[in-house]
């Protein structure tokens, strides 16, 4: 009797502390997976853009292959010019007339000089009205003179304004012709990877013609949907994530970084989630290539 006394006691010590971890589990959560994962997430592109012409015309250099790296800036592809150049060059021999004409004060300067003298001589002829040595339609005479000599130089005024004004129009139409030449260098807008090249050299195109896709690998964004019960409130943008890419050629050879939430919807679907995405930085393994390419499966960790 006393034995199984002993072992009805050890059972029920031993529920009693079953009980109590099932309490404290409850209270504190699992300790052995504390994280909310948002699965069936896939790398996409960030930047995935077809380069179009600008202008209508011949493509007469287009140095750039499919698998190329170029940088922002970079020649793509060039329109023939040579009417462009030539306008350029015109329009540049007529800013320069126009400046010329609007740093010239020689008129301006020489109607300051013929008023003086115009005024002088009236002043002269009015003297000699006044002791009777001049009639008086000639000293008239020469006071309207002095009147239009200083007309002269309003209107020398008006027409250096003018000069400069038309300096201005030149100088714009010399920006513009600027403009129309460099529409006709295709080049790149972001640092990226040549995807596909879709002309082809001494094509014509027209405008909106795509000359290449151009894509961006350095960074990547990585999208997916998280349950919104499941979730408590975590999914918040720039809420911190751990995200991890999954290489189903060589599972060694998954890509894991921390990052932070770009997005979250506002809207929940008929299946109680949002949509997120992260935006990752890429890097290259020992081969020089990416390790992190679109169409990759991963997925989302929140801590």
């Amino acid at each position: 009797m006393n034995t199984w006394r002993l072992i009805f006691a050890a059972m029920a010590c031993i529920g009693t502390a079953l009980i109590s971890a099932d309490l404290a589990t409850a209270q504190t959560g699992s300790s052995t997976d504390p994280s909310t994962v948002s699965q069936n997430c896939s790398v996409k592109f960030i930047r995935k853009v077809d380069i179009p012409a600008e202008v209508e015309g011949k493509l007469v250099e287009l140095p750039i292959e499919e698998g190329m790296n170029v940088s922002k800036g970079d020649l793509l592809a060039l329109v023939d010019d040579t009417s462009a150049r030539l306008a350029l060059e015109f329009k540049k021999a007529e800013e320069k007339e126009a400046q010329l004409n609007a740093a010239n004060e020689v008129n301006l300067k020489d109607a300051r000089n013929n008023e003086e003298l115009a005024r002088a001589e009236a002043e002269s002829f009015r003297e000699l009205y006044e002791k009777g040595a001049t009639p008086y339609y000639e000293m008239k005479k020469k006071v309207l003179e002095a009147i239009r000599a200083l007309l002269r130089i309003d209107l020398a005024e008006m027409q250096k304004k003018i000069a400069e004004a038309q300096y201005i129009a030149k100088r714009s139409e010399r920006e513009i012709a600027e403009f129309e030449l460099d529409r006709r260098r295709i080049t790149a807008l972001f640092d990226g990877y040549i995807e596909m090249r879709i002309a082809q050299l001494g094509e014509w195109v027209q405008p909106g013609s795509p000359i290449a896709t151009l894509v961006q690998l350095d960074r990547l964004r990585v999208v997916g949907d998280i349950s919104a019960i499941e979730s408590n409130g975590m999914a918040r943008a720039g809420a911190p994530v751990v995200v991890r890419v999954f290489n189903s050629a060589d599972p060694d050879q998954d890509y894991e970084t921390n990052a932070q939430l770009g997005f979250v919807s506002s809207e929940v679907d008929g299946l109680k989630r949002y949509r997120i995405w992260v935006d990752i930085d890429n890097r290259k393994d020992s081969n020089g290539n990416w390790m992190v390419k679109p169409g990759m499966d991963a997925e989302i960790i929140f801590q």
